[in-house]
């Protein structure tokens, strides 16, 4: 039977929690759709670390795990998605997930429990992890199951036993170093979706992802091929844009958010303005994720995992592009092309 790791018994454990956060008095809700807020990532939890899901979990929402595996890892850690996070009585879990290393051939065990009483298990052998090697777990639901991978791999899929909706707690137990644990949605486009939406790990304060930041773009880019921003608003932001540069260092097509105003708006390389009709979502320590996907005769923009339309741009223009470049008021944690 699944059981958490860590030598306690389950009234004695010690969390670490993570909360909402709390508003300040007088502060208005902003207008803004529940399925255009993303959960910020945290960063270096503590184990046995529990949060709330914000929002609970539905269809198209991904859970991304960052950490590594004590070189000194003797027994398992478990991740566990619940409905709801009391001590007494346990909550249920829908999905429970439990690598182990404490056998001579290392493997995965997923389970539900359900009114104190674990269901039956299903194995997965041939364990992706090492002791002592770090790794990029995603955990992705769907309709009718959760599909995981492990370092850009499949790995296993397991069918819902309980409501997906009932889900609201993420539990982290055992023996595992969290890095970071983030929270997405799938990649909305079509043309540029895969099994698995673009899985790049979160980073804190690395010096590549400096503000302004530079990407090159050596090849230009081409259909199909999206470009990756995530970060996280400043308190007192002043203004945030994403720019793509020609090899003039010209920019043809330019993503500003104004703060001033609270638009969103393609600029052109004429300083012409296109407002786009979007609720605005960059408020301070807000998280957000900016993708754009690149096509025949210009690009689609998604906020938060929300398509946006488009604006059009010639292909030749598209491959003569030479850098992306970040500035403004935001910490970033990824940037991928």
């Amino acid at each position: 039977m699944s059981q958490p790791s860590g030598g306690r018994a389950p009234g004695t454990r010690i969390y670490s929690w993570s909360c909402p956060t709390v508003m300040s008095p007088g502060e208005k809700l902003d207008p803004i759709p529940d399925s255009f807020i993303l959960q910020p990532p945290v960063f270096h939890p503590v184990v046995p670390y529990v949060t709330t899901i914000f929002g609970g979990l539905h269809a198209g929402k991904m859970v991304m795990l960052q950490g590594v595996v004590p070189l000194d890892a003797h027994s398992r850690f478990q991740v566990d998605f619940q409905c709801g996070c009391s001590l007494c009585p346990r909550p249920d879990i829908a999905f429970h997930f439990n690598p182990r290393f404490h056998t001579t051939k290392p493997h995965v065990i997923c389970n539900t429990l359900h009114g104190g009483r674990w269901q039956r298990e299903a194995r997965w052998p041939h364990l992706a992890l090492r002791r002592g090697s770090s790794f990029l777990i995603l955990f992705l639901f769907g309709n009718e199951e959760v599909k995981v991978s492990v370092n850009g791999q499949h790995f296993l899929h397991f069918r819902y036993r309980l409501p997906l909706s009932h889900v609201d707690t993420l539990g982290i137990f055992g023996d595992i170093l969290v890095e970071a644990v983030g929270f997405l949605n799938i990649n909305p486009f079509v043309e540029g979706s895969r099994e698995y939406p673009a899985g790049h790990p979160f980073l804190l304060m690395s010096p590549r992802l400096e503000v302004p930041c530079s990407h090159a773009l050596p090849q230009g880019l081409s259909p199909g091929q999206v470009i990756i921003v995530r970060g996280l608003v400043l308190q007192e932001p002043k203004h945030f844009t994403v720019s793509l540069r020609d090899q003039a260092a010209h920019a043809p097509v330019t993503l500003r958010a104004s703060f001033a105003d609270r638009t969103l708006a393609w600029i052109s390389r004429w300083g012409q303005k296109k407002l786009i009709s979007a609720p605005f979502l960059f408020y301070p320590q807000r998280f957000f994720e900016v993708l754009l996907l690149f096509q025949e005769g210009g690009l689609k923009l998604a906020l938060n995992g929300q398509g946006l339309g488009a604006t059009s741009m010639n292909q030749q223009a598209l491959e003569q592009l030479r850098e992306l470049r970040i500035s403004g008021s935001v910490q970033l944690y990824c940037v991928h092309s």
